[in-house]
């Protein structure tokens, strides 16, 4: 009697998906006169959401490029379709990062992730889906997976804020991701604005101190 074959054999599916997302770039005006520049990915909350990029433009580093502020990095603030979520999209984000990278002078060991409210929850996902490849993380007034944080981004540098009288995103989404992040020995830094309410992002993001500790932080050299 012939032995019967395997019922089962492996099989391996691969196909590139179609990813399109429009976003706002902005280049140091000296771009051309350095090898490698930082990379700030921004990701908005939303209220603005849609096919507008001018919508992306009202809060965060876009808002600041806007004012006329210099910042000496690359920043890159894609925006989120009309229905959809940050946190939905890791994929397509990091889709993106790896067109940024191919296309512009990044330096690799300095990609800062960062975003408000509904930004700030895709800032906790999306670092957590690749947490090799951020130097650090500012999530403002967001939330996540603590479990999944505490698991993922042990080692990576974040500084988390949040408003106090917030009722639109509890103070306590960013009191759980932190709380995970110390038991599982991440020095995690935290700071809670004890007056603002849902925009604690502006102050976050006009103070000098929390740009040159972001710009601080670099991935260990590759051997």
């Amino acid at each position: 009697m012939q032995a019967a074959g395997p019922r089962q054999s492996a099989e391996t599916f691969k196909k590139q998906v179609p990813v399109e997302l429009d976003y706002l770039l902005y280049l140091p005006s000296d771009y051309e006169q350095k090898e490698a520049w930082p990379l700030v990915v921004f990701l908005h909350g939303a209220g603005e959401r849609g096919d507008d990029l001018d919508k992306v433009k009202v809060h965060g580093p876009p808002k600041l490029v806007e004012e006329g502020k210099d910042i000496p990095a690359i920043v890159v603030s894609p925006q989120c379709a009309t229905g959809d979520w940050w946190a939905k999209q890791p994929l397509e984000l990091s889709a993106l990062i790896d067109e940024i990278e191919e296309k512009y002078k990044v330096d690799k060991r300095r990609i800062y992730l960062t975003g408000l409210s509904m930004g700030g929850y895709g800032t906790w996902t999306l670092g957590a889906y690749t947490p090799d490849r951020f130097a650090a993380l500012l999530p403002i007034c967001g939330g996540g997976n603590p479990r999944e944080a505490a698991r993922r981004l042990r080692k990576t540098p974040i500084w988390v804020f949040h408003g106090g009288k917030d009722f639109v995103v509890p103070v306590s989404q960013s009191e759980e991701m932190v709380e995970a992040l110390k038991r599982a020995g991440n020095d995690v830094k935290f700071t809670v604005y004890p007056e603002a309410g849902h925009d604690s992002w502006t102050e976050t993001y006009d103070d000098p101190e929390v740009w040159k500790w972001m710009f601080d932080q670099q991935l260990p050299a590759k051997e």
